[in-house]
């Protein structure tokens, strides 16, 4: 994981914290309702954005606070999105992006998608696993990953896939948004997926990371 600048985002879907402290120098940025969830795990984000629909408009906080208009065509995430890139951030941590809203989550898994395009990647984080996008790029899984990892074709197909260190390796293949062969893949010891063109929507296990 490419560790540049990091941003962390609280959403206001359901909340599976960080398993570890982050960096103070960070960018804590609460996205609406995502500021409850904040000040649950006792945060106090620089940032909250958003139309205030999932929430009240904080009141009696340090945060500089950004209401938005309802009417927009960003989501509040994609808005938070957007102000950590515009502060220089490439790294993103995303808590409360997922829940029992399955549009919203996929909303999320599109807004990571959309990181990439300048240079940035988001880490998406429910329960279990950790979703990221990759596209024309590698990722590298440390070595104290371990379980069940899902690769997909996301946004099109995607040329030049190669998976190294698990139990399906793949060599400059092909996949297809259509043909769900890179569901279930294990790894023991982390691992290795770079795609030439095109974009992967990659499942791992959040054991061993944040």
């Amino acid at each position: 994981m490419r560790m540049e600048k990091l941003c962390v985002i609280f959403g206001a879907g359901t909340l599976y914290p960080p398993h570890k402290k982050f960096d103070k120098s960070a960018l804590v940025i609460a996205a609406d309702g995502g500021y409850a969830h904040a000040v649950a795990l006792g945060i106090e984000p620089d940032v909250v954005i958003g139309d205030f629909d999932s929430g009240d408009i904080p009141e009696n906080t340090a945060a500089h606070v950004i209401k938005l208009r309802r009417d927009k065509d960003d989501t509040d995430m994609l808005a938070a999105v957007k102000l950590g890139l515009r502060r220089e951030c490439r790294t993103f941590a995303i808590y409360g992006g997922t829940g029992d809203r399955p549009d919203h989550t996929f909303a999320n898994y599109a807004v990571l998608r959309y990181m990439n395009a300048y240079g940035a990647r988001g880490y998406l984080s429910d329960e279990r696993f950790i979703a990221t996008v990759i596209t024309d790029g590698k990722l590298t899984l440390p070595k104290s990953i371990r379980g069940t990892v899902s690769i997909f074709a996301y946004g099109g197909d995607a040329s030049g896939v190669t998976l190294k260190n698990f139990a399906f390796p793949l060599d400059d293949a092909e996949l297809t948004p259509d043909f769900p062969i890179g569901v279930s893949n294990e790894t023991t010891c982390g691992g290795e997926i770079s795609v030439k063109h095109g974009s992967l929507l990659v499942f791992f296990p959040r054991n061993g990371r944040k």
